[in-house]
């Protein structure tokens, strides 16, 4: 079953080019991950302008391949220092409707 997960980064004052600069190199080999439909970084345009990871994978295997790849763990530890404080993640999955 498919996964969504939307992560809401708040970076630090004056960080935010370094936090879109490592999040581009993340975001570039994660499109490339075998299980990932979908992988997007948006920008909210008021309130605390957080980042908003925006993330599809074909099931929580693709989920827990990501986490362990090598390049998302080089970009947690590259937004430790910009990040204002943890990141709020939610991990949804589909619910079906139709008749």
């Amino acid at each position: 079953m498919a996964i969504k997960i939307i992560a809401f980064v708040t970076v630090k004052p004056g960080e935010e080019d370094a936090f879109t600069a490592a999040a581009r190199i993340c975001v570039a080999a994660s499109r490339a991950e075998p299980g990932v439909l979908h992988y997007d970084l948006w920008r909210e345009t008021e309130g605390d302008r957080r980042f908003v990871f925006n993330e599809l994978y074909v099931d929580d295997a693709a989920v827990q391949a990501h986490m362990a790849s090598d390049h998302f763990k080089a970009f947690g530890l590259a937004a430790r220092g910009i990040a204002a404080g943890r990141p709020e993640i939610m991990m949804t999955q589909a619910v079906d409707v139709a008749d």
